[in-house]
């Protein structure tokens, strides 16, 4: 099948329409395959962890089989301890899922996930994530399409290890499946009001009811609104702030027939100033911003992060909203399925790109961006009798991605590149002398012009992305309680980008080597012809022109020998001292594509297999053993660092095609691929479970996004290698006390990486994932008297062991200005001392009266740990360092009416 064109009318769309998927089937490795695998199937979970445990109903089937059944490796979280637990989204939930990690970095957009080490970083709305999102079956294709609070949750699973076989897109290390409660034909609900420490206010309802016998709807709302925990010391307003709020609406078709429909819709907007940067280690440049008037954290004298000085709010504005179509349509022993939707997610960020309250640098890293998806996938099951059953789909996909972004000079940067500048040519150069120089040179008046308020870069991508896959799962009973399952699909991805960007820094725009020929041309001549005429010094401009007025021949010869040592040596640092203002051009011009050389469009293809193996030993102990792959689509880089990869480089300067100062970069990274190989041993008994996963897996050309300072560089990590083990269990010593505890040991290693942005770290550990995880946890549930009233205290501690939160720091590189070689190692030694370890207390105690009504006291890291959770090079500031601070202690009281 191949692409004939992009658009929603595309032949593609039409031949998907006639594919479909399974369901659940029905030998107990199987039913598991669709309850992790299809968050859309009509699966409840009953929560009451104190009396089974984490018990899945699978009512496609209707039949249970408890989580340990399971031969897959899954946390499932249920309803009951989001909420006890006061996890307000996606972020939270980090603290009871060990393998799971959340990051938020420079705005709500850059959040990404990590499962088992394996995540892609944000801040590149062109960058699918390695872990997918899905919200009741419907893919989610940026993380910032489902940060803010949860809806109406059944349960939420994550999914660990590739799961590509299943899902339709990029699962290459893991999935995030969101579940929420189906309308009921019984009329009830529940309303909860929350009021914490920082002025934090939460408010949510949902109800629901039949509309006739065969209809039934449900509606929830929510708001969300807390002051920030850091204060911007510039203007006095807070950062790190909530405002958000959702609606969502459902209706379901069910009379009790064959055919079944859910249809959902939804809406979330989030209007926050998000996310606080503090200075972890300053440098020398921190003097000059103070010397022009600007203040910067300083993190030594503030270890508490609460506040920070930016002379620009980050503004982040992101709305949501989609509708979705759920039918299911049973045929005696086979189940059709149809999941359809259109989203659209729009959002604006704006921020202080220097992070100081100097006047010096605004914009936003991601300036406007709408995204709209349109998704379709079919699938048909069967349900047989017998030892074999087969489930076979498809899935198509088209989205749209227009972006733009800018990065605008203030009224403070003139005079902060000047004093820069005097500091590199140890005085001999500032702004005013760097312009008459380079006006002389090149016969333009620059007067002015270098870095004046308003100049910078401007830039605007669109991305269209069409992807369709076909997959299906066999799976045969061998003997009894042993189940040989096979999956395998096949997905081809295309894209295509339209980049339109312009620089209007005019220093930047400087071609530095021509302007140096000149300069050594210049000199030379001035030289050779003082030293002709016995001169004992350069020759003057009036010499100079009577010399060749009077010796045409001779000055011939002397100008031809001039001009091809000028030649020779005009990208010589040491001998074009033009070359060491190349820092100084911060906003090079971008080149747009597509162009001669450069398609900007990819079309790719590969095939995801999955062979697993498991045997039930008895009803209370099951075993398996899998193989999977995984795989995640080539990315584009859609962003103003977004330049030719090294060959097309090549080409467009060998056919004089480049713009100015053009240099080589990544324009797209490479499709990534993961494999693991997992064993399993799951038990579940009356009052204890326990399960072990022990695992091995890789991603080859992982895509990693580095921030150097003044770019991001897209790259592909050759080989990135984790073994690991993870533990789950609970026992339940008394019918009101339940205790578990989740444990995950990761070994994170680069097997190659030999260009990184830091050097070759081949062999290295891989940064920012901790060894140990761990999740220590108590529930007491007690009924207290005669009507039937209850005490529910709840406690969980989330532990990850110190590990070093950055591999390497790009302004730390040594370059020799003579030869231009790098020098990685200060690079990978200043980020040594930075390291995290994460000790979080989490409590809620509850009494929940029989009639409905519940009152809780809770807190959120009670223990106030503090930590950084990753640091950056410090825009423009030399040797600088940046962090973000994690969130501080959170506290308060909540009452819910469920009725």
């Amino acid at each position: 099948m191949k692409f004939n064109r992009f658009g929603r009318n595309s032949a593609v769309r039409t031949a998907l329409l006639a594919g479909a998927a399974a369901v659940t089937l029905p030998s107990a490795a199987v039913a598991q395959d669709q309850d992790v695998a299809d968050s859309d199937e009509e699966m409840a979970v009953e929560s009451d962890d104190q009396a089974m445990g984490n018990v899945i109903v699978v009512t496609a089937t209707k039949r249970e089989q408890t989580l340990q059944e399971v031969p897959v490796a899954v946390s499932v979280t249920s309803a009951e301890t989001i909420e006890r637990a006061q996890i307000r989204d996606i972020s939270d939930l980090a603290t009871v899922v060990p393998s799971l990690r959340v990051s938020q970095l420079q705005s709500a957009f850059a959040t990404s996930y990590s499962i088992r080490g394996f995540g892609t970083d944000g801040n590149n709305i062109g960058l699918e994530p390695s872990v997918a999102m899905f919200v009741d079956g419907v893919y989610r294709s940026r993380a910032v399409s489902q940060i803010s609070d949860l809806p109406d949750i059944q349960r939420v699973e994550v999914l660990r290890g590739p799961q590509s076989t299943l899902f339709g897109k990029n699962a290459s290390a893991g999935v995030i499946s969101i579940v929420t409660k189906e309308p009921e034909f019984e009329f009830g609900g529940m309303v909860e009001a929350s009021y914490g420490n920082y002025d934090a206010k939460v408010v949510k309802g949902y109800v629901t009811g039949p509309i006739t016998d065969s209809i039934a709807f449900s509606a929830g709302a929510g708001w969300n609104n807390r002051d920030g925990y850091l204060t911007n010391g510039f203007n006095g307003e807070d950062i790190n702030d909530r405002n958000r709020w959702f609606t969502r609406g459902q209706l379901l078709f069910d009379n009790g027939g064959a055919f079944k429909a859910r249809i959902i819709g939804d809406y979330d907007k989030i209007e926050e100033r998000c996310c606080g940067v503090v200075n972890v280690r300053p440098s020398a440049e921190i003097g000059a911003i103070q010397l022009l008037g600007g203040q910067v954290n300083d993190f030594r004298n503030n270890p508490d992060g609460d506040v920070v000085f930016t002379d620009v709010d980050p503004i982040n504005e992101i709305e949501n909203y989609g509708i979705s179509g759920h039918l299911d349509y049973e045929i005696g022993a086979l189940t059709l399925t149809s999941i359809t939707s259109y989203r659209e997610t729009s959002l604006m960020a704006d921020q202080d790109v220097d992070f100081t309250s100097l006047d010096a640098v605004t914009g936003a890293n991601i300036g406007d961006a709408a995204i709209d998806t349109f998704t379709q996938e079919l699938r048909i099951s069967s349900d047989f009798d017998g030892p074999l059953n087969f489930l076979l789909g498809g899935y198509y996909f088209d989205e749209t991605v227009d972006t733009s972004d800018q990065l605008v000079f203030g009224d403070g940067f003139r005079p902060y590149a000047d004093l820069l500048l005097q500091g590199a040519t140890e005085g001999t150069q500032n702004v005013n002398t760097l312009e008459a120089t380079l006006s002389a040179l090149n016969g333009t008046n620059y007067t002015g012009q270098f870095f004046a308020a308003g100049q910078g870069f401007f830039n605007n991508i669109v991305q269209d992305n069409e992807a369709y896959s076909i997959f299906g799962n066999v799976d045969f009973e061998i003997v009894d309680s042993l189940v040989l399952t096979l999956g395998a699909n096949y997905t081809k991805d295309k894209k295509q980008i339209v980049t339109d960007s312009t620089s209007t820094d005019v220093f930047s725009n400087i071609d530095l080597v021509a302007s140096g020929n000149r300069a050594i041309f210049a000199q030379g001549l001035a030289t050779q012809v003082g030293t002709i005429l016995g001169l004992g010094r350069p020759a003057t401009q009036a010499e100079i022109g009577a010399f060749a007025g009077g010796n045409p021949a001779a000055f011939q010869q002397v100008s031809t020998g001039v001009q091809a040592f000028a030649d020779a040596n005009d990208t010589n640092p040491a001998v074009n001292p033009l070359l060491a203002l190349t820092p100084f051009q911060f906003l090079p011009p971008l080149q747009n594509c597509p162009n001669a050389v450069e398609t900007c469009s990819t079309n790719d293809d590969d095939w995801s297999w999955n062979v697993r193996l498991a045997y039930e030993i008895s009803p209370t102990l099951n075993v398996y053993a899998s193989w999977a792959t995984g795989y995640k689509a080539p990315s584009f880089n859609l962003s103003r660092d977004s330049r030719p990869l090294p060959g097309d480089f090549a080409q467009l300067q060998a056919q004089g095609l480049a713009v100015t100062n053009l240099r080589p970069g990544t324009r797209f990274a490479e499709a990534e691929n993961s494999e693991v190989y997992e064993i399993g041993i799951k038990g579940n008994w009356a009052y204890a479970g326990a399960n072990l996963t022990v695992f091995q897996q890789t991603i080859d050309d992982f895509q990693a996004n580095t921030f150097t300072g003044t770019s991001f560089i897209l790259s592909n990590a050759g080989k990135q290698e984790t073994f690991g083990i993870e533990f789950d269990g609970y026992v339940r010593p008394a019918d009101s006390l339940t205790l578990n505890v989740a444990m995950t040991y990761l070994d994170p290693i680069y097997d190659s990486f030999e260009n990184s942005p830091v050097g070759d770290l081949s062999g290295v550990q891989v940064a920012g994932v901790p060894e140990l995880s761990a999740v220590f946890g108590a529930t007491w549930d007690k009924e207290i008297n005669d009507a039937g009233d209850r005490i529910i205290l709840r406690g969980d501690f989330s532990y990850q062991s110190p590990v070093q939160v950055l591999n390497g720091l790009t302004n730390y590189i040594v370059v020799d200005p003579a030869t231009g070689e790098r020098d990685f190692g200060p690079a990978r030694d200043a980020a040594l001392p930075f390291t995290r370890e994460v000790n979080s207390l989490n409590a809620s105690l509850t009494y929940a009266f029989d009639m409905g009504l519940e009152l809780t006291v809770w807190g959120r890291n009670l223990l106030d740990d503090r930590y950084i959770s990753t640091i950056f090079p410090s825009v423009a500031q030399g040797q600088a360092i940046s962090g973000y601070p994690n969130q501080p202690r959170t506290y308060g009281v909540a009452a819910k009416f469920k009725f």
